[in-house]
């Protein structure tokens, strides 16, 4: 019999039934008993509505250097946001495909079309990567705060950062946006990728100049890498995807800029008219940062859900069991293989974990099949296409009205009333860099499993 911390796989079940559903890589959710009001959760994350600011003034000062070098960030001034997208179709695609009922309004949050990478990784990713280059230009005395960014776009600023190395570990996303945010700076840019990459973000990170060292392995064993050729060399940074605060706080600033749409489009949101997230999550960083904002922001009238494949469903486990980092998905023999490929990450983040436990409402798993569905769904219905790791976050109105969800709704006050006029909002973390024919082909497999 297998032993996980000196305990049997039987002695898990025992303790924590619903592993027996994981352990069969079946769908299911769990809603956390342990989550506290938002200012107690928020202040055991040890950081604040402060550090958010600061990250949101450093990447203002950077956008001009970004509308500069980046098309596609332009059209914004070089703020890299994405458009928030009402998507009622697909509600009504999603209540005939399940059955039932889905009482309030559906919107997408289209992190798939941010520039640079395509993907919510813009956020944290380019963030950590702007950071450090201007703590090296500052030092150098290339610039002060008060300058104008778009002076580091030059020959000059190129050279000293060509000095210097920056590396990650990644299933993907990441990878290209901090390759591709490095090279564009003038990094020595390095991205070790994980056996589940896809062979298109590879291909295009080489585009850019990027050094991609491979690996048979999955994620853990690249970030792993990654982190031991960074501590030999002194010039090299590197982003730890597991535990960096930079990352998580450049994910955080989407809180404030949502509201701010939001309230564009007229959308209440409090405690009668509740924002419900539901926020696909690898290793955790992306969505952790996410709700830290959101809670940030809107408070306890915000509550967050987690969307993991069936195939590594490594934070609610980890949370689940209080072990977090401390376990992995393959320590109870679940194989972490799913075409969810930016969410293949069997160890969960120790910092996400321990420090963001308390501020996530539940999680759930979706297996791979639903994943190709709910992308041709949302392709027929309002003409996105997003990866499937991405459409998780779509199966997150069904688990909140199940019968599973009952004693949590009753819990946290969420009556048939409310929920009524809830926003359901998911999370679009990836999807318009995908290659035609490779869309193409995961609306193809979506359409042969309806």
């Amino acid at each position: 019999m297998n032993q996980v911390l000196g305990k049997d796989i039987s002695t898990w079940v025992e303790e924590f039934p619903k592993i027996a559903t994981l352990l069969k890589q079946e769908e299911t959710d769990w809603f956390n008993p342990g989550i506290k009001t938002a200012k107690e959760g928020l202040e055991a994350v040890g950081l604040t509505d402060a550090d958010i600011e600061d990250a949101r003034d450093r990447l203002k000062r950077w956008a001009p250097y970004l509308a500069q070098v980046f098309p596609a960030a332009q059209r914004t001034g070089g703020i890299l946001e994405s458009p928030v997208a009402c998507v009622p179709n697909f509600q009504e695609k999603l209540e005939e495909h399940y059955g039932k009922k889905l009482p309030g309004q559906l919107w997408a949050k289209l992190d798939s079309h941010l520039p640079i990478s395509g993907s919510i990784k813009a956020r944290g990713g380019v963030y950590e990567v702007l950071k450090h280059a201007e703590e090296i230009a500052l030092e150098a005395g290339l610039i002060t705060l008060e300058s104008d960014y778009r002076d580091l776009d030059t020959e000059e600023a190129r050279s000293l950062f060509s000095k210097y190395k920056v590396a990650v570990g990644s299933t993907g996303n990441l990878g290209l946006s901090i390759g591709i945010m490095s090279a564009q700076l003038g990094f020595q840019a390095f991205v070790h990728m994980s056996s589940d990459a896809r062979q298109w973000k590879k291909d295009k990170l080489r585009s850019h100049g990027v050094t991609v060292v491979e690996y048979e392995s999955d994620y853990s064993v690249a970030v792993a890498e990654g982190r031991k050729q960074s501590e030999s060399d002194p010039t090299m940074y590197f982003v730890d995807d597991e535990n960096s605060t930079s990352l998580f706080l450049g994910y955080a600033v989407s809180g404030a800029r949502l509201a701010g749409q939001f309230k564009a489009y007229d959308v209440r949101i409090d405690a009668d008219h509740p924002l419900i997230a539901y926020l696909p999550c690898g290793v955790g960083g992306g969505p952790g940062g996410v709700a830290f904002g959101l809670k940030s922001v809107f408070g306890d009238n915000v509550h967050c859900i987690f969307a993991e494949p069936t195939h590594c469903p490594s934070m609610m486990l980890g949370v689940m069991t209080n072990e977090h980092d401390n376990v992995s998905v393959q320590d109870f023999g679940i194989d972490n293989i799913t075409a969810a490929d930016g969410l293949a990450c069997g160890r969960p983040s120790a910092f996400v974990g321990k420090h963001m436990q308390y501020l996530i409402d539940g999680y759930y798993t979706v297996d791979d099949d639903e994943m190709y569905r709910l992308v041709a769904m949302l392709a027929d219905s309002e003409d996105l296409r997003i990866e499937p790791s991405s459409a998780t976050a779509f199966a997150g109105m069904a688990h909140i009205f199940s019968e599973s969800s009952k004693d949590y709704r009753k819990r946290l006050g969420l009556s048939d009333e409310i929920l009524a006029h809830a926003t359901h909002l998911g999370w679009v973390t990836g999807g318009s860099m995908v290659p035609k024919e490779e869309m193409d082909s995961y609306i193809a497999k979506g359409h042969s499993l309806l």
